[in-house]
């Protein structure tokens, strides 16, 4: 048994006509009309502009494979560097006993530097020249010896004035998103994201030294996914200089926790050679985090802003060209 399907095609000024059937075995076959038959392996194609050769449209498809795109665009791109953060943590963490917490700058209360050097780490793939994924990571880890110089109440304890404490405030942030180019041209590209950051937290505070004797101990974490949207962007300076960008935010209540994150980054970007990138720019991430617990609840605010340089290593065959 056969099915048979017919169908015009015109193609380099030639008008052929076809017929396409399925047998019963599952094979494809073309007839041509005044022609000897012919099999073909059947094709699936993903309906993109970087998708593969196109059977019925060759020339088209061609044509949207050598659309010029912004230099910076890459198939892969990893991306590690330096981060010197501006901190500004706000903590106050109360029992539901009826305790109810000092608010806690941790800068100035408890004696914490004010900037504090990490690394940070990302992997993008473009699964086409307008659609990206990203998955970034930065640990951030902070802690201080400090005399209080007033009284202060944490969690379920009461710590005196000149109590020798060591405090941290630990944080990992995990950052998952997905960008689709609205506008791609070969000098610039905008478009939207959404994505999450799971923010991994640690924050603790215990009496140390001569106030060891008092026992005074407490540790608290939580870990928040804070979805977000957002806008991002770049534009071409010159054939080796590019400016790019991102915002995102986002407010949401999950659960128990509440939150708001609101980040960004601006990033001038410099090719030293084919693949290879330094990047130096400003980046911020700042979060204000509502907990409840069965035992405690707190509000956390802190954000971390400075200045950044990268390293960017670009690889993998990519079905678009570069604008020169």
């Amino acid at each position: 048994m056969l099915i048979m399907l017919s169908a015009r095609f015109v193609s380099l000024g030639q008008d052929t006509t076809v017929s396409v059937g399925k047998n019963v075995s599952g094979m494809s076959k073309i007839n041509e009309f005044n022609s000897n038959e012919t099999y073909v392996q059947p094709y699936f194609g993903v309906g993109d502009d970087e998708a593969g050769y196109s059977l019925l449209y060759p020339s088209a498809n061609r044509a949207r494979k050598d659309r010029k795109v912004p230099w910076f665009v890459e198939r892969f791109k990893i991306s590690g560097g330096f981060f010197e953060s501006i901190n500004n943590t706000d903590i106050k963490v109360s029992n539901t006993s009826g305790s109810i917490g000092t608010n806690i700058n941790f800068e100035h209360d408890l004696g914490f530097k004010k900037d504090a050097g990490t690394v940070l780490g990302d992997i993008q793939w473009r699964a086409t020249s307008r659609s990206r994924f990203d998955l970034s990571y930065v640990n951030i880890t902070r802690n201080s010896n400090y005399s209080l110089q007033q009284d202060i109440v944490f969690g379920d304890n009461d710590y005196p004035i000149n109590t020798q404490i060591n405090a941290f405030f630990n944080t990992r942030i995990y950052r998952f998103s997905y960008g689709y180019a609205i506008l791609s041209k070969p000098t610039y590209e905008a478009g939207l994201l959404i994505g999450a950051h799971i923010v991994d937290v640690g924050v603790g505070l215990s009496a140390i030294g001569n106030s060891a004797h008092l026992d005074l101990n407490n540790d608290f974490g939580f870990t928040a996914p804070l979805p977000d949207f957002g806008v991002w962007g770049g534009v071409t300076l010159s054939s080796r200089l590019a400016l790019t960008g991102e915002f995102d935010y986002l407010s949401l209540t999950i659960s128990s926790i509440n939150g708001q994150i609101i980040g960004f980054n601006g990033l001038l970007t410099y090719k030293i050679v084919k693949g290879l990138n330094v990047s130096a720019g400003y980046t911020g991430f700042n979060f204000e985090v509502g907990v409840t617990k069965p035992k405690w609840y707190g509000q956390f605010n802190w954000g971390y802003n400075g200045p950044t340089v990268a390293v960017s290593f670009a690889f993998g065959r990519r079905p678009w060209v570069h604008k020169d």
